[in-house]
């Protein structure tokens, strides 16, 4: 299969040029790190790098979502008009602990997942593209997205219309989208995917177990929650490895128990926590309905009440096959041989993505760029949401050629 003429060594040369102006982008929105749906000094760092370029831009009315719209000089083809480009904004709510002469400014905040480095990639993708403007047949959508970290910042954008689709009735949704997450702990510079599930669905679990506290030198006139909470954490372990075949990738884990006062007193409740990750609709739906029957008849066992509620997160992050090889004809040819510019994913990654909400309604991809010192031991790196995790910059400026690759690619020979 044929890729673009306008995907080449060349386009990847033409990042790395730009590369001076990625990395200041990131260590300056690394600086300043924003959570959740309010990112504005973020959005205005991205604004400001792209002031020189004709986009058109929408920007979101329940987030500072925003989309900036680049028109090709000749029109699109049917099936293969529009691509969309995604980067996340958010940071998370930890310290950081690094020694890096940009580190956080901000108490409590870091950028230890990669969005700082996939806005400045996204921003310098646009970049890549509109200097290939008058070759362009068709649009892109540069997709500027808050709230990944657990506040479905991708929904919120979608629901917003800024994509098209049902709310915007000038617009339809994309025909395509691409998205790419670094991975610290992964060999520098390579590129992977795999068809399928990518990540798992994530849900938040509470499960409140109720009795009655006393004093705990008398628990014969108690109803002691406490060995009835540990029970259930014994009980769901069972659950996952008793009612889900073992080649079903189905994870519960217990992250949180709450209970008690004081040493000499049985409290009235205990409160059990933790996480649900699926990689299938069934799946999901058969954990949320066992994990209610486990909780309550195990409480019942130890003579007190249960209730187990579940708070539904990202949905399965589903990478359409033909996306995926797209990708990997991009990387490819991005390297000019093919030689160690990919790696196909064996199995799916149980973390969670947001960008599965566009995933839902636009055939697309999600790829990982291995983002590790370059000849150093990738596999003892620290991983994303580590206080201390580093990025080589270096690596940066591929993943900007990889999306605009990707939006290159698909607009001149779509899924072919």
């Amino acid at each position: 299969m044929l890729t673009s003429a306008l995907i080449s060594p060349d386009l990847a040369a033409s990042a790395e040029e730009l590369g001076p102006s990625l990395i200041a982008l990131r260590r300056a929105i690394h600086a300043e790190p924003e959570l959740g749906l309010e990112t504005p000094k973020t959005l205005a760092k991205v604004r400001e790098a792209l002031a020189d370029i004709d986009l058109e831009w929408r920007i979101g009315t329940s987030c500072t979502g925003a989309v900036a719209t680049l028109k090709g000089a000749k029109p699109g083809t049917a099936g293969r008009e529009r691509v969309v480009l995604r980067g996340d904004m958010d940071a998370l709510p930890m310290a950081e602990k690094t020694d890096l002469e940009f580190a956080s400014t901000i108490p409590g905040r870091m950028h230890a997942c990669g969005h700082d480095t996939h806005t400045a990639m996204l921003v310098t993708a646009a970049k890549l593209l509109d200097a290939r403007r008058a070759d362009i047949a068709g649009e892109v959508d540069f997709m500027f997205q808050p709230g990944e970290e657990g506040y479905h910042g991708a929904r919120f954008m979608l629901e917003d219309g800024l994509l098209g689709g049902e709310d915007d009735s000038e617009r339809t949704l994309p025909d395509a989208a691409f998205a790419l997450h670094i991975m610290p702990n992964a060999a520098y510079g390579v590129l992977a995917g795999k068809p399928g599930p990518l990540m798992a669905a994530a849900d938040q679990f509470t499960i409140t177990v109720t009795g009655k506290g006393g004093h705990a030198s008398m628990p014969h006139d108690c109803e002691d929650p406490v060995p009835a909470a540990a029970a259930i954490v014994g009980a769901i372990q069972a659950m996952v490895t008793r009612r889900f075949n073992a080649a079903s990738a189905v994870v519960v884990t217990v992250t949180q128990i709450h209970t008690g006062t004081a040493h000499n007193v049985i409290p009235d409740d205990a409160i059990v926590s933790g996480t649900i990750r699926t990689l299938t609709a069934e799946n999901r739906a058969k954990v949320h309905r066992l994990m209610a029957d486990v909780t309550s008849s195990t409480a019942a066992a130890y003579g007190v009440t249960a209730a187990c509620e579940i708070e539904p997160g990202f949905p399965v992050t589903l990478c359409d096959g033909r996306a995926v090889e797209l990708g990997r004809k991009v990387a490819g040819a991005l390297s000019g041989s093919g030689t160690d510019a990919w790696r196909d994913l064996a199995d799916p990654i149980m973390g969670a993505e947001d960008f599965s909400y566009v995933l839902e309604k636009v055939p697309g991809a999600m790829f990982f760029l291995g983002v590790a010192p370059d000849g150093e031991d990738w596999s003892s790196c620290c991983a994303i949401h580590s206080p201390r995790m580093h990025v080589d910059e270096s690596a940066l400026p591929k993943g900007a050629a990889m999306l605009a690759g990707c939006a290159l690619e698909f607009l001149e020979n779509g899924w072919a």
